[in-house]
C-alpha cells in the first residue's frame, strides 16, 4: 500500500474548511495537505501545508487553474513510487465535477460531496466510471446522499453480495425533513406551511432561496446518484436528475420570483392549501412527507409528497433535520433502515474524510 497521499482541496467553504480541520487533526496521519484552491485562488506546497492555510492561501497570488493543478500533482506524485494523489472536492461546482474524469484518468483518485459529478448527464457518470476501470484511481463520494451516513455504501454493498434491490425510499432532504417534522406532526398539529419555512431560513436549513429546496432538486440528484448504482436503472435517467420524475412544493404563481425574500413575504397566501393537505392526512392518521422513492421493479424514480401512517418510521424516528432511508431488497424484507443528522458541516466533512481514510 502507498506510505503517503498527496492531498489536494477544491473549496474552502463551511464543509471544506472543517474537513481541512478534521484532516490536519488526525494522528500520525498518512496524509499530506499540498494544495488548497477557493474560488479565487489557488495555493500548492510540495512540503505540504499545516494549520497557517488561511494565511498561505490569502498571501497567493495564483489563481484557480485545475489543468496546472493535474500536473502539480503528476510531478509531485510520479507513478510507480508510494505515494499518491488524492483530490477532494469541496465544492457545488459543475466545472470541477466536469474535471474529473482528467484527474482520474491521470490516477489521481476523486472524493467528494459534490452531487454534481454523478447526478448530471449520463455520458459524465460514464466518462467518470470508464476512468476508474481503466487506471487505478478511485471515485468515492459517500457524503454526496447523506453526508456522513453510510448510504452509498450500504447500496453498494447490497448489490456486490447478490442482493436485488427493490425499493429505495426515503427522506432524503435535511430542510425538507425539518419542514415536515415541523408542519406535519403525528397529532396532526402544526404551525403554518409558511411560517415555517419563514424559520427554516432564518436558522439556516434552507437555501437563501427556499424554492431551491421546495423545488425538489436536491432530493432528484440524490435519487440520481442511488439510481446510478444499480445497474438495471441506469439507462433511465440520460439527463441525470431533470429526468426524475418530481413534484414541485413551489406555488406555480411564485416561481418566477428570483428574490427569497420575496418569495417567503409571499408564501402565506398558499398555506390553505397546504393546511387541506395537513388535514387532510390527519383524517386517515398520517402525515406528510417529502420522500425519495427507487421502485426497481417497475422503473420508478420519483421525489413527491406522500403520506405515512402516524406509526411509520417516517413519521416517529425523525428529529430536526435528519434523513432516514430505507431498503427493501430480496434479503431484507423487513426494510434495512439508515438513519441519522443528513446535513451539516461537521458531519458532511466526517463523511468524506472517511472516504478518505478508506484509501489507506
Amino acid at each position: 500500500m502507498p506510505a503517503l497521499y498527496n492531498v489536494a482541496v477544491i473549496g474552502v467553504g463551511l464543509v471544506g474548511k472543517e474537513f481541512i480541520s478534521q484532516l490536519l487533526a488526525l494522528p500520525q496521519s498518512p496524509f499530506r495537505l499540498v494544495s488548497i484552491t477557493s474560488s479565487k485562488k489557488s495555493y500548492f506546497s510540495s512540503n505540504g501545508i499545516s494549520s497557517n492555510w488561511k494565511q498561505l492561501l490569502e498571501a497567493s497570488n495564483a489563481k484557480p487553474d485545475f489543468p496546472k493543478l493535474l500536473t502539480d500533482l503528476l510531478v509531485q506524485t510520479p507513478r510507480g513510487q508510494p505515494v499518491r494523489a488524492v483530490v477532494v472536492d469541496n465544492t457545488a461546482s459543475e466545472s470541477v465535477a466536469a474535471f474529473y474524469p482528467e484527474f482520474l484518468k491521470a490516477e489521481i483518485h476523486v472524493i467528494t460531496p459534490n452531487k454534481k459529478g454523478w447526478s448530471g448527464e449520463l455520458s459524465l457518470w460514464q466518462k467518470i466510471t470508464l476512468a476508474t476501470k481503466e487506471g487505478e484511481s478511485k471515485m468515492l463520494g459517500e457524503a454526496t446522499v447523506g453526508a456522513g451516513l453510510p448510504i452509498i455504501g450500504t447500496l453498494k454493498n447490497l448489490v456486490a453480495t447478490g442482493d436485488k434491490i427493490i425499493k429505495i425510499e426515503g427522506v432524503l432532504s435535511g430542510t425538507m425533513s425539518y419542514i415536515f417534522n415541523e408542519f406535519s406532526t403525528p397529532n396532526g398539529t402544526g404551525p403554518s406551511f409558511s411560517s415555517v419555512v419563514r424559520t427554516a431560513k432564518e436558522q439556516g436549513y434552507t437555501e437563501p432561496h427556499p424554492a431551491d429546496d421546495l423545488s425538489g432538486a436536491d432530493v432528484a440528484r440524490k435519487l440520481t446518484i442511488l439510481s446510478r448504482h444499480i445497474q438495471e436503472l441506469l439507462p433511465l435517467l440520460p439527463h441525470g436528475y431533470t429526468s426524475v420524475e418530481v413534484s414541485s412544493l413551489v406555488p406555480k404563481e411564485l416561481e418566477d420570483l428570483t428574490s427569497g425574500d420575496e418569495f417567503v413575504s409571499r408564501l402565506p397566501d398558499f398555506d390553505s392549501h397546504f393546511e387541506n393537505l395537513r388535514s387532510d392526512a390527519a383524517k386517515d392518521r398520517q402525515v406528510l412527507r417529502f420522500v425519495g422513492i427507487i421502485d426497481v421493479p417497475s422503473k420508478t424514480i420519483k421525489a413527491s409528497l406522500e403520506k405515512y401512517p402516524v406509526n411509520h418510521p417516517f413519521a416517529t424516528s425523525l428529529g430536526g433535520s435528519d434523513n432516514i432511508i430505507a431498503f427493501h431488497t430480496h434479503r431484507y424484507q423487513r426494510p434495512l433502515i439508515v438513519q441519522g443528522a443528513g446535513a451539516g458541516a461537521a458531519v458532511t466533512a466526517a463523511g468524506v474524510l472517511g472516504d478518505l481514510l478508506s484509501l489507506v
